[in-house]
C-alpha cells in the first residue's frame, strides 16, 4: 500500500505497511535476522512475522505520518520469507533484512536495543526467539574483534599442538585468599596451564579481590618457577561500577598476570570497554558467559547462544564459554559445533544441521578460544579431543578438584590423559572408539590418572538437549 491510503490516520496491517515484501532480495550490506515466531492462535503468521521486522526497526502501533519526514522505504526492516518450522506446528521462521544505516557502527549495544528491544514482549506473540544473523563484512569491520586470538594467545603462552587445560577453583565461594591461592598452586604445579576464578567470586565479605590477586599471582609465579612452563589464572575483574572493574584491571597487570575474567551479565558496553582495555595492555580476555541460560536455553523464545557467540566476536573477547555436549550443562553435539564454528573460524558456511542458518565471513576479525567446563572429567578425554578439537581449553574443575589424591594429582591425572590422546591421535589410532583402552594404558604408568578413571568412569550426564536442531542431514539418491 502507498500514496495517501498509506498514511491516512488510524491503523493498519503491518504487511501493508510496508514490513512484508516478499520479493525482496537482501543486499550485502543488509543485516539479516532469523527469528522463530510463534503466533498467538488467530494471527496471521505473515502478519505476525511482519510485525516483528515493523516493532524492531521503524513501526509503531498505529500510523504516523512522520515517516514522511524520513527515507522509511529504506529504514524499514523487510520481512521477505517465512517459512513453517520443521516438526514445531504453530512456529515459524521469519527472515528479516535491515538496512545497515539503522545501525551506530561498532556497537553491540546499538545492535541489541533494536533487533531484541521492545519486540519480544509484543503481544500478537505467544513466544519469539532469535535463532540466527547474517553480519555483513561492512559491519563486521567496524568492530575490533577480540584484543589477541588464538594465533597470538599460544605464542605469548608457548603452548601449540593441543587443547590447553584448565579449573575453576572449587568451592568457587568461601575460601580465604590464602586457601585460595594454594589452590591455584597445587592445580598449575600439577600440570595445568590455567586456573579460574568463577562467575559469581568477586569480592566478598571472606575474600577481598586484592587478597585473590596478590595470592593467585604468587602461586602462578611459583608454580611457573616450579615448572619451567607459562601459567595463567584468570582473576575475574568483574565489579559494580567500570571505575572498579579498571582498578582490578590494572593491578592484575601490575602483578604481571597474562589473563583477566569478565562476566555476561557486566552488559554489551562495559564488555565492548573491557575488550578495549585488554587491547591496550596485551591481556587476554577471558568471558563466562554467565546468565546467557535465562534466554539461550529454550527454542521458542529468546536469543541463541549462536547470536551471543557472533556479538561477543564481535565486541572482542578472546574466551568465551561455549559448551562440553558431554558434561553436566545444556549442549547438544550438532548444535554446540555450530557454536564452536563461530567462535574458530575465518568464514561459516550455511550448515542448518549445526543451527547456522547463513553464511558469514569474519573478515579477519580474530578467532575466539572457546572453553569447556562443566562436569567434565579424565575419563571422557577421547570424547572431548573428538568433539570440540584442539583449540579450545578444556577446563576440570572438579575433575581436578575433586581428585581422591589431591589438588596435583588431578591436575596430573587430566594432563597425562590429555598428552596420550593427543599422541594417540597424531599417530594416527582411532582414539575415539579406542579411547577408554588408551587410557588405562596410561594410567598403567600414571597412578593419579588410574585413581580419576576408577573415581569417575561411570559418571555421564546424559539428558535430553532443549536445544536441538531443526534440520538434520539425509542420505541422497547418490549415497
Amino acid at each position: 500500500m502507498s500514496g495517501k491510503d498509506r498514511y491516512r490516520a488510524g491503523t493498519m496491517e503491518y504487511k501493508k505497511m510496508g514490513y512484508w515484501v516478499p520479493d525482496y532480495v537482501p543486499s550485502d550490506t543488509d543485516i539479516i535476522a532469523l527469528f522463530r515466531v510463534t503466533p498467538q492462535d488467530g494471527v496471521d503468521p505473515v502478519e505476525a512475522s511482519a510485525a516483528v521486522a515493523g516493532e524492531s526497526s521503524t513501526a509503531t502501533w498505529t500510523v504516523v505520518w512522520t515517516d514522511r519526514l524520513t527515507a522509511c522505504d529504506k529504514y524499514r526492516a523487510k520481512c521477505y520469507r517465512v517459512d513453517p518450522v520443521p516438526n514445531a506446528p504453530g512456529q515459524y521462521f521469519a527472515y528479516i533484512a535491515y538496512d545497515l544505516d539503522l545501525f551506530e557502527p561498532g556497537s553491540i549495544a546499538n545492535l541489541t536495543a533494536s533487533i531484541i528491544g521492545n519486540v519480544f514482549g509484543f503481544k500478537p506473540l505467544k513466544a519469539l526467539r532469535l535463532e540466527d544473523m547474517r553480519l555483513p563484512v561492512a559491519y563486521v569491520k567496524t568492530f575490533k574483534g577480540p584484543p589477541t586470538g588464538i594465533v597470538v594467545e599460544r605464542e605469548r603462552l608457548d603452548k601449540f599442538g593441543r587443547p590447553l587445560l584448565g579449573a575453576t577453583v572449587k568451592p568457587k565461594l568461601g575460601l580465604s585468599g590464602r586457601n585460595y591461592g594454594r589452590v591455584v598452586y597445587e592445580a598449575l604445579k600439577g600440570g595445568l596451564d590455567f586456573t579460574k576464578d568463577d562467575e559469581n567470586i568477586n569480592s566478598q565479605p571472606f575474600m577481598h579481590w586484592r587478597d585473590r590477586f596478590l595470592y593467585c599471582m604468587e602461586a602462578v609465579n611459583r608454580a611457573q618457577a616450579y615448572s619451567g612452563e607459562v601459567k595463567g589464572t584468570y582473576l575475574n575483574v568483574t565489579a559494580g561500577t567500570m571505575e572498579d572493574m579498571y582498578e582490578r584491571a590494572e593491578f592484575a597487570k601490575e602483578l604481571g598476570s597474562t589473563i583477566i575474567m569478565i562476566d555476561l551479565v557486566i552488559g554489551y558496553t562495559a564488555i565492548q570497554s573491557m575488550s578495549n582495555w585488554a587491547r591496550k595492555n596485551d591481556m587476554i580476555l577471558h568471558l563466562h558467559r554467565a546468565g546467557h541460560s535465562t534466554y539461550t536455553r529454550q527454542k521458542s523464545h529468546g536469543v541463541s547462544f549462536r547470536v551471543i557467540a557472533k556479538w561477543m566476536r564481535l565486541a572482542g573477547v578472546d574466551h568465551i564459554h561455549a559448551g562440553t555436549v558431554v558434561g553436566k550443562l545444556e549442549g547438544d553435539p550438532a548444535t554446540t559445533k555450530g557454536y564452536y564454528d563461530i567462535c574458530r573460524e575465518e568464514f561459516n558456511p550455511t550448515q542448518l544441521e549445526n543451527g547456522v542458518f547463513f553464511d558469514q565471513h569474519w573478515a579477519s576479525l580474530n578467532k575466539m578460544m572457546p572453553v569447556a567446563s562443566g562436569g567434565i572429567h579424565a575419563g571422557q578425554m577421547h570424547q572431548l579431543l573428538h568433539l570440540l578439537g584442539e583449540d579450545v581449553v578444556l577446563q576440570f574443575g572438579g575433575g581436578t578438584i575433586g581428585h581422591p589424591g589431591g589438588i596435583a594429582a588431578g591436575a596430573t591425572a587430566n594432563r597425562v590423559a590429555l598428552e596420550a590422546m593427543v599422541l594417540a591421535r597424531n599417530e594416527g589410532r582411532d582414539y575415539v572408539n579406542e579411547g577408554p583402552e588408551i587410557l588405562d594404558a596410561a594410567a598403567r604408568h600414571c597412578q593419579p590418572l588410574r585413581q580419576a578413571l576408577d573415581t569417575w568412569k561411570d559418571v555421564t550426564f546424559n539428558y535430553a538437549s532443549t536445544d536441538t536442531p531443526d534440520f538434520v542431514p539425509t542420505a541422497t539418491a547418490a549415497e
